[in-house]
């Protein structure tokens, strides 16, 4: 199962722009969606380096979409790259630049969709870069497991349980101090003075008599975690820039 991806939208066309970023809101294989109206600020955007799929129109004022795409091809880890135009004479030149998909607009839904599955297939099939694989041990065997697929992670001790989306789980030794500080640009983060969570997965936010909560999947369940007063408020700003 692939984690659900960060998409960033860039258009110039206000209406084509808000269109997108619904669209996209509703398809839960999408995280959270950016919206970027200019090449400069989804260059701003991009540099922050959580960003996984981008939507680009080829045609805007100054930095162009081809434009935007000869440069994130000098990224370590390059987002994929859908083109959205109302043309299709920059096609061939858009595939030649490894773009997963070409949108004419405009834009039909269903046709959205399909560039969606392909950004997803185009993850899957992608290895994990080292940063992203963790060794677990069991019975003396090690395995490695993708950290984008960890839902939360929870304290025991001096170990933490790493919980994947998939509903199994895995103890490694270290500190969730270390882990939580170590994972924080990676999208994660600490909820609880026992739980740190992928905010990649989190599928709610709950405030109810003034205590807070979130929902997190694991296997074909979502799991309640309990969020600190003292974490709330870090949330809710993590949460609300991602959704952007």
């Amino acid at each position: 199962m692939t984690a659900a991806l960060r998409a960033l939208v860039v258009d110039d066309e206000q209406p084509v722009l808000d269109e997108l970023v619904w669209l996209l809101g509703r398809d839960d294989r999408i995280a959270s969606v950016r919206a970027a109206r200019s090449g400069a600020e989804a260059l701003r955007v991009l540099d922050e380096g959580d960003i996984e799929l981008v939507f680009l129109d080829v045609a805007m004022p100054g930095l162009s979409g081809l434009e935007i795409a000869r440069l994130l091809g000098r990224f370590r880890t390059p987002p994929r790259i859908v083109f959205v135009t109302a043309h299709d004479a920059h096609a061939v030149e858009a595939f030649e630049m490894n773009a997963v998909d070409y949108l004419l607009k405009p834009i039909r839904e269903e046709r959205l969709s399909e560039s969606v599955r392909r950004a997803c297939a185009d993850a899957e099939s992608a290895p994990a870069s080292s940063d992203d694989r963790i060794a677990v041990e069991l019975g003396g065997i090690t395995r490695f497991v993708s950290r984008a697929s960890v839902s939360y992670v929870e304290a025991q001790g001096d170990y933490v349980r790493l919980h994947v989306v998939d509903g199994g789980s895995h103890l490694i030794r270290t500190p969730l101090t270390t882990l939580a500080d170590d994972w924080q640009d990676a999208g994660f983060a600490r909820v609880h003075r026992s739980h740190v969570v992928n905010l990649a997965h989190l599928r709610e936010l709950r405030v109810q008599a003034g205590r807070s909560s979130v929902l997190v999947p694991a296997g074909d369940e979502l799991v309640e975690i309990q969020v600190a007063r003292r974490h709330a408020r870090a949330l809710r700003e993590l949460i609300h820039e991602r959704a952007l």
